[in-house]
């Protein structure tokens, strides 16, 4: 780890073309916002009610319409007077089965196309939204693999181009089961791109910028959620709303294709002994921010020199698979801590929504706060996290998430709305916060031979964690109280292991698995604690052994 820092620090540093090529990677973050915010716009479903089929009625009954039909198939209003000679007397075998019949929708939402998605068809609903998530958890956990093995740049390329193909696919698919394939597919697509870019992002900068170049791609990616309410009253409909996102893929694709804008990431050419490859871009590096490649000082050798020294041998390329996770001491129970709490960050979200619905019935004011909050949520971890650390910043998360969640549990019948809604803003806005560090936590103490598949387990853990909502509404949202619980429950649980992590604020990014396994927990307080000086020993800092330094 050493070496390769040095290397980065001859080649410029933090200079002016990584600082332009990591702000550049924001701008892909609105397109990505928006394909990630979209399941909630295009499975929306309108205000609708349910009437009695007419053909299923009795001969009698087929030729009433309107109040007197409503009332000869619910007997608990009674028969009106021009159905009771017709009538006689209704048996319950002789109601009519429910269908949907869609009301027009006061939301922007765009039309839900040729499928009914209400009524007797409403499980279609939840079943394409498990479809999708499973597809971004999927994407996050084989592509994750793929970074590590193929490279960043590689994998981003790829994903964007399969991405657009099945974004123009998605939107010509002619039947449901073709919708759901699709939808699995894409979503696995866009994962891969995310994960791609917000590990060459991450690995773009140095430990003083990595919290604000990250936290600011968030922002634009609330950006994009920002704006797809408009595009969708501007299309109109969900077709041509899905080929307005893969032609805005094709763009990125057009872009961001080129290595100009996204080179494949210096870090882990060098962890991955790739020196020739690296050589290229640190030298463009080193150039665009003013540094002679060739010229040494006092102070280190020149960047000619380290790579030299690095290059010594002709070494191949290595690479680390994934399941040399399991043998580390240290890592793999970071990571194990770290998806949990991205599992729970997630997962919990859907008991704050339940509890914000009745408090704000229409669909859009919702939509608007969570994306508001997830801001906040950001903004709160840039003005925080560098200053107080990452590890007691998840704390307080996840402490204020779980206490949100167990007050609504307690308190569900006996709260006033105000509070309710308190609450509910409170555990909305404590969760984003710990999705979002705990991704950023991930990616630090992972070392960047195992990088992507480390971090593609964290966030598909939060994928995981967003699917037990639609899973719950499969079975009629009767197990909703349970899911409630479990939660909550989990979310206490997940207050005691985030004090196990260690702290990654101010470290250079672990390059090996030993370099990450050196990564000991410190402790929560800055200071030694007092010690009680026993006799015929010297007292020591033994609080501090073990634990490796910040490096500032």
């Amino acid at each position: 780890m050493e070496q390769e820092a040095r290397v980065l620090r001859a080649a410029g540093g933090f200079g002016r073309a990584r600082r332009l090529l990591a702000a550049a990677s924001w701008v892909p973050c609105i397109v990505l916002g928006l394909a990630l915010s979209s399941e909630a716009l295009l499975t929306a479903q309108p205000g609708h009610h349910c009437r009695p089929d007419p053909a299923l009625l009795p001969p009698a009954l087929r030729t009433l319409r309107g109040p007197a039909l409503l009332d000869a198939a619910i007997p608990r209003l009674g028969p009106t007077p021009q159905t009771a000679e017709a009538l006689g007397v209704l048996s319950p075998s002789s109601l009519a089965p429910l269908t949907p019949v869609p009301r027009p929708s006061s939301s922007w939402a765009p039309r839900s196309g040729a499928w009914n998605l209400v009524c007797g068809d409403g499980w279609k609903v939840p079943l394409e939204q498990v479809s999708h998530l499973l597809g971004w958890l999927l994407g996050c956990v084989v592509l994750g693999a793929g970074c590590d093995r193929f490279g960043r740049r590689t994998v981003f390329v790829a994903s964007l181009m399969l991405a657009t193909g099945l974004g123009a696919s998605e939107a010509l698919a002619a039947s449901f089961p073709t919708l759901l394939v699709l939808r699995l597919l894409h979503g696995g697509t866009l994962a891969g791109a995310l994960l791609a870019l917000y590990l060459a992002r991450l690995e773009l900068c140095d430990p003083p910028h990595r919290l604000a170049f990250s936290m600011g791609a968030g922002l634009f990616s609330v950006a994009g959620t920002l704006l797809l309410p408009g595009l969708a009253a501007l299309v109109q409909d969900w077709r041509l709303l899905q080929g307005l996102g893969a032609l805005m893929s094709g763009l990125l694709l057009l872009f961001w294709g080129f290595p100009a804008l996204f080179p494949e990431s210096p870090c882990w050419l060098l962890a991955t002994a790739q020196v020739a490859q690296a050589r290229k871009i640190l030298w463009h590096f080193a150039e665009a921010s003013g540094v002679d490649p060739e010229d040494s000082s006092l102070e280190e050798s020149s960047l000619v020199t380290e790579l030299a020294m690095l290059s010594a041998g002709s070494p191949q390329p290595q690479y680390q698979s994934p399941l040399g996770l399991l043998r580390t001491q240290v890592t793999w129970r970071n990571g194990l801590i770290l998806g949990f709490s991205s599992l729970v960050g997630e997962g919990i979200r859907a008991s704050f929504r339940r509890s914000l619905a009745p408090q704000v019935p229409t669909f859009y004011l919702p939509y608007f706060l969570e994306a508001g909050l997830e801001a906040a949520a950001l903004v709160f971890l840039l003005l925080t996290a560098d200053r107080c650390g990452r590890r007691p910043i998840l704390l307080l998360g996840t402490m204020a998430t779980g206490l949100a969640s167990l007050l609504l549990l307690a308190g569900a019948q006996y709260l006033p709305g105000w509070t309710m809604l308190s609450l509910s803003v409170l555990g909305l806005l404590a969760s984003r916060a710990v999705s979002a560090l705990s991704s950023l936590f991930a990616a630090e103490v992972f070392p960047t031979v195992i990088r992507g598949a480390g971090l593609g387990l964290v966030l598909g853990a939060g994928f995981l964690g967003q699917a037990a909502h639609p899973l719950d509404a499969l079975h009629g949202r009767r197990g909703f109280f349970l899911q409630h619980v479990v939660f909550a429950s989990l979310a206490v649980l997940a207050l005691l292991c985030v004090l196990l992590l260690p702290e990654s604020r101010g470290r250079g990014l672990p390059q090996s698995l030993q370099d990450a396994d050196r990564l000991r927990r410190s402790p929560l307080l800055r200071g030694c604690p007092r010690q009680d000086h026993l006799p015929l020993l010297s007292p020591s800092n033994s609080c501090w052994a073990g634990h490796t330094p910040e490096q500032r």
